[in-house]
């Protein structure tokens, strides 16, 4: 038992001195990294970009920080076992001191076919220290869970297994609105208003405090809460239920931010009726 005990203990210590190092990391990357590197570019515009239109949109000359950590710890060609995270950052801290002292595009772990549009990179030997490559390796490991905490998905999407009781007790334990939106996947206006309303930060904002949106591809599943009698048949669409699963009111059609803003701000208004 004692053994055990040490163990986790060693496990906890392991897990805090990682989360430490990631905002020293991250202070590095932004120093030494980002004038090549550059910040978060969403998946989908990178893989338009590199897969569709041959990196003509961005023109990148070296991979942005998410494809750095993807490429480290999530894609085929990974550093280490994430299994065994004490390993794994050996393993990485290596990696990385090997190639930013002797850059070698034969070793990279990016995928062969972005390799091609990157540029040959000089040995950052005598200008990144060996502390500093630990902490880059920490902010990697980190990366894709303090990015997510920083920026939680707000919208969910509905399927066949969805527990509608379990959405009832989720909006009723945080006293949050329900908002189904009816959407399809070859909606245009649904794609158009994704990008230009509910995925701005001030949207994104409103929707985290109050709501729980839900969407629904109409077209691959039934609209939850007895629904699809008051759907008229216009993607997007947008019902406001209480925590109890009342209908509140519906919304068919695209809106701009503004309009959608207050739509949120005048339900919140309602949210303890």
């Amino acid at each position: 038992m004692k053994i055990f005990h040490t163990l986790l203990l060693f496990i906890f210590s392991f897990g805090a001195l990682v989360h430490a190092g990631y905002p020293e990391g991250k202070v590095i990357f932004k120093k030494k990294c980002t004038s090549c590197h550059g910040n978060f570019v969403p998946p989908k515009i990178l893989k338009d970009n590199f897969f569709n239109k041959n990196n003509t949109v961005l023109q990148m000359k070296a991979p942005s920080v998410n494809m750095l950590a993807y490429a480290l710890i999530d894609s085929p060609t990974h550093i280490g076992d994430k299994n065994d995270p004490e390993m794994q950052e050996m393993e990485i801290e290596e990696f990385l001191k090997d190639y930013l002292y002797n850059p070698n595009p034969e070793n990279s772990v990016c995928d062969p076919r972005i390799m091609k549009f990157y540029e040959i990179k000089t040995s950052l030997k005598g200008k990144v220290t060996e502390d500093e490559i630990l902490h880059l390796t920490q902010f990697f490991m980190q990366y894709k869970k303090m990015r997510l905490k920083a920026h939680p998905k707000v919208e969910k999407k509905l399927t066949e297994n969805y527990n509608v009781q379990h959405l009832l007790a989720e909006a009723q334990k945080n006293n949050k609105i329900i908002i189904i939106e009816a959407s399809t996947a070859d909606c245009h206006f649904c794609k158009k208003m994704k990008k230009e309303v509910i995925n701005t930060k001030e949207i994104q904002a409103l929707l985290q405090k109050d709501f729980i949106l839900i969407e629904v591809d109409v077209d691959k599943n039934k609209l939850p809460f007895d629904l699809k009698k008051v759907y008229k048949g216009i993607t997007p669409s947008f019902f406001f239920l209480n925590k109890k699963g009342k209908l509140l009111s519906d919304f068919p059609g695209s809106w701009n931010k503004k309009d959608f803003s207050m739509i949120l701000t005048e339900h919140v208004k309602q949210k303890g009726k």
